[in-house]
Order: C-alpha cells, then structure tokens, then sequence
C-alpha cells in the first residue's frame, strides 16, 4: 500500500488547517498522525507559493496598502541563543504583505526579520507584479522609502499615515498589570513622494488582512502553542493561507473572491481545486518587472509626451465670468449689454488720444501734484522766518 492519505482525508486535513486549526488539533480531529499533516501542509504551502507566482501578475492595481506583522518561529527572540539557535531562522520572524485595497487581492508578501533587506525584497516582489502606477499607503515605518523610490520612482504617490499613540487610565477594576493601557489620539498623514490623494490613503484593508491571517492561521496566534518550529514550514503556512484567501474566500463586502475581482479567475476556486492546483503546480519563474503605465488622472488633463505622465488643471486663478442670461420672453427687463460693448470708465489724468486700435504701453500720463505746504510764518512784520 502506497504511504500517500486518500484524497477525502488529505481534503479534510486542509480545510482544518485552512480554518485556524493547529497541527495537534488536526490530528485529533482526522486520526493522521502529525508529522503527516506536517509534511502535506509544507508541500502545499511551498505549491501555493508557486501558483501564486504563476497566476498573481500583470495587475492593474490603483491603491496598494503595505504592512508587516509580528510573529517568531521556535524560540521568542528574548530567548535566542546565538550558539544554539540560528538568528536568520529563529526568533522573531514579520509578515511583509501587500494588498489591493479595491480588489482585497494579497499581491505579494515575504516573510524574514524586519530589517532593510525584508523590504526591498517585498517592495520588489510588488513591483514586478504591476502594470500601472498605484498609490501606495504604509504606516511610519522608515524602511519602505528606500526600495519603493529605487523600483518606483520618485514620482510614485507614496503617503504615510502615522498613528499617535498616548497612555489613558484603564478601566476601573482592572489589574495593576492593565492599569494603563495605550489609545490612538490621532493619525498623521505625510506625504513622501509624488501628489497622492490624502483622502484615499488608510492601511485598513491591510490591517484587516492582518486581523484574518491571525484568526485563521494558528502559526501567528499570540500566547499559544500552535508556533512554528521550522522556518520553511512557518513559510508555506503563509503562502497556504493568503492563496486561499485570494481564491476561495469571499469577503463579507464583495460578491466575488479577490481573485475574480483582479481578473485573475473567473470562478471560486474550491478546496479540491486549489489542492490539486497546488499539489500539480511545477517550479516556475518569478514576474519580472515590466513598464508602469501611469493613470490619467480625474478631471481636465492632458498627457506628456513618451508616456511620462500628465498635466493636470489645478484648482485656483480666476476664470472669466460667463455671460448674463437673456431675460425670459414678455419681461420689461432690458438686455444686459455685452461686455465689449461697454464704455470703458475714464481713467483720471489720462491722455485722451483718438483709437487706433493698439494698446501704447508707453503712452505719457501726467505726474499726480505734490502736494503744496503752508508756511506759518509768512507775513511776519519784520520779515524774519
């Protein structure tokens, strides 16, 4: 008999793991013993990540949100030995992830530490997946400046919004532990490159991921012992989830799967199909990056030649008055005169000259009189000032 589960047990085995389910509980609820569901969950975490590069690219995507999100893999990072742990592989370990926030669509992500080389590698993952020039929103982290200005430009629309924090009594009863607890006051918005529309930059639909890859990943749940042990299997988790979320999932909001909704599918994937989808999905090359088309822009604009952009009509001059309405039919009321036809006023001290037609930018005008002081000595006697 060969060693590979039947197709209904491997099914059910995934949508547990699908459904925030940890590997223990897994086995409880299957009878597959755990180092089982181990391997068959990296071997279709390591194929969705496959299918991901394959499908997820050539994306028109307007607004683009980035955040990273907290987790650690076998050991917490005040627990990390350096001779007997691995730094790059154990500790903490952050989520870098990109959304589309019209379509919901997860266009890339990466997990590592949270250091410069984590976002260039994200950034650039982003970059090569998209065809237009999005507005991108991420929080005050200063890492993400550098790699979206070297693969974007300069020119990218690239806002923050910064959350200020503040401490607040907590609620009365409560611990001395949760005597104090942390509030938003405000959120800043900054503008780093480019013209973005501050009204459309927000991180809540990359916050809201977040919030579902916790609920329904057990490897990123805090204060539980659903952890990973092993890097590669912390990764193919996450590549597992948000491929499921991208194909299968309907958001509460939409009618579709943000698949359907980037245009990548036309259909909801079920877990039978994105299982042998995985499974089948043979190794392939990354997107490579192509040329950005930058959108027009809402209103009156006109392009710039060799695809380098557009000019906008910005708000503010003074335009030219519109005419007067004609009075309606059997009014006494007379006819506004046109304005060409109206007199001119007359200018005081101007030179009245015969029309000829052309404006005399240098035609002679009459000093305005000094004006004359009285003396309050003259007619003295004697004569004397």
């Amino acid at each position: 008999m060969a060693n590979v589960l039947p197709a209904e047990r491997r099914l059910e085995v995934l949508a547990a793991l699908v459904n925030g389910t940890s590997i223990r509980a897994a086995e409880r609820m299957t009878g597959v013993h755990r180092d089982t569901i181990g391997r068959f969950a990296r071997a279709i975490g390591e194929g969705c990540a496959r299918l991901h590069d394959r499908m997820v690219r050539d994306l028109t995507c307007p607004l683009v949100d980035i955040d990273e999100q907290h987790s650690w893999c076998k050991v917490r990072q005040k627990q990390l030995d350096p001779a007997k742990h691995s730094a790059v592989e154990m500790g903490e370990q952050w989520t870098w992830a990109a959304i589309c926030r019209t379509s919901k669509l997860v266009i890339a992500w990466h997990v590592g530490k949270r250091d410069q080389e984590s976002a260039d590698a994200l950034v650039e993952d982003v970059r090569a997946r998209l065809t237009v020039m999005p507005q991108i929103t991420t929080d005050g982290l200063g890492l993400y400046a550098q790699p979206i200005a070297a693969n974007f430009g300069r020119a990218v629309p690239y806002m923050q919004t910064v959350k200020n924090f503040s401490a607040r009594p907590g609620k009365p009863g409560t611990s001395e532990k949760f005597a104090v607890e942390r509030g938003v006051d405000f959120i800043q918005k900054r503008v780093v490159f480019g013209t973005p529309d501050p009204a459309k930059a927000t991180n809540y639909a990359i916050e809201r991921s977040n919030l579902t890859a916790r609920q329904w990943n057990a490897r990123l749940r805090r204060r539980t012992l659903a952890f990973s042990k092993k890097l590669s299997r912390h990764r193919a988790a996450i590549a597992m989830h948000y491929t499921y979320v991208n194909f299968c999932h309907i958001p509460r909001n939409m009618r579709i799967t943000p698949a359907m909704a980037a245009g990548i599918t036309d259909h909801v994937w079920s877990l039978q199909e994105l299982m042998d989808a995985a499974l089948e999905e043979p190794a392939g090359d990354k997107p490579e990056p192509q040329p950005l088309v930058i959108p027009k822009p809402e209103g009156a604009a006109r392009a710039l030649p060799a695809g380098r952009g557009w000019l906008r009509v910005v708000s503010g001059g003074h335009a030219p008055s519109a005419p007067a309405a004609p009075p309606p039919s059997g009014s006494s009321r007379p006819e506004p005169v046109p304005p060409a036809q109206q007199a001119a006023p007359v200018q005081p001290h101007a030179a009245q000259e015969p029309p000829t037609g052309q404006l005399d930018l240098l035609a002679w005008r009459p000093k305005p009189r000094k004006p004359v002081q009285l003396s309050l000595f003259d007619g003295l006697p004697d004569g004397s000032e």
